[in-house]
This record gives structure tokens, sequence and C-alpha cells, in this order.
């Protein structure tokens, strides 16, 4: 299951854990991603808050936290190669992995159809 949010974050439930990265219409609005800051393993970071940072050459953005939860583990090919954040956001360009600590909150998030309707009129 991926869910969306209006911050152009997504997330991949597998579980009890749940991979987070931005979506192709955030990597398309920034451009060339030439850095990203990851959170530390082991955070424990609420819903809707600041878990890092991309930036590209056109501007910086911050990465919002989907849902609730601690950060099991974080992408370091991502850290060594930023490009990945374009070249496969929903793939090998994913942020970070998160044990969720509250499912339903999942509830409120965008399915891709909905997410789809939301980033075309964005």
């Amino acid at each position: 299951m991926i869910k969306y949010t209006e911050d152009h974050e997504w997330i991949k439930v597998e579980g009890d854990v749940a991979i987070v990265g931005i979506t192709h219409h955030a990597q398309d609005a920034l451009g060339d991603v030439v850095f990203v800051d990851l959170p530390s393993v082991g955070s424990k970071l609420a819903q809707k808050e600041v878990a890092g940072v991309v930036e590209s050459v056109k501007a910086a953005a911050d990465v919002y936290m989907p849902i609730s939860g601690e950060v099991t583990e974080v992408n370091e090919a991502l850290r060594d190669d930023p490009s990945l954040a374009n070249t496969d956001p929903l793939g090998a360009g994913w942020f970070f992995k998160v044990t969720l600590s509250d499912k339903g909150q999942l509830d409120a998030l965008m399915d891709e159809t909905s997410y789809t309707a939301f980033s075309a009129s964005a």
C-alpha cells in the first residue's frame, strides 16, 4: 500500500515498517537534486514534523514525516548520489524507513488516484 501527502511525500507500508520518499511531482518541481539531509536512525518524529531536507539547483524543501514513528534506516546510497531522488524517486531514491506508531494516521493520507488529482491541480 502506498499513500501520499499534500507535501508530496509517499509512504509505502510493509507490515509495521514504512518506506518514505518524495514523489515524482516533488522531484520534478525541485529539478536536479544535489543534496539530501536525512534524519538520524532512532529519531522519533511526529506526523508532519520535519524529517529532512532536499536541496536542488532550484530550491531547498523540507521533507515531512507522513506518519508518526521511529526512523529505523536511512538510504545511504541517496546521500552518496542525491540524483537517485530524480531518476527513481519511488524506488532506489527512497529517503528513510520508519516503524509506525499509529497506523490510523494512514487513513488521512491520499491514495494514488486522489494524489494524482491533487498534484494536477497544484
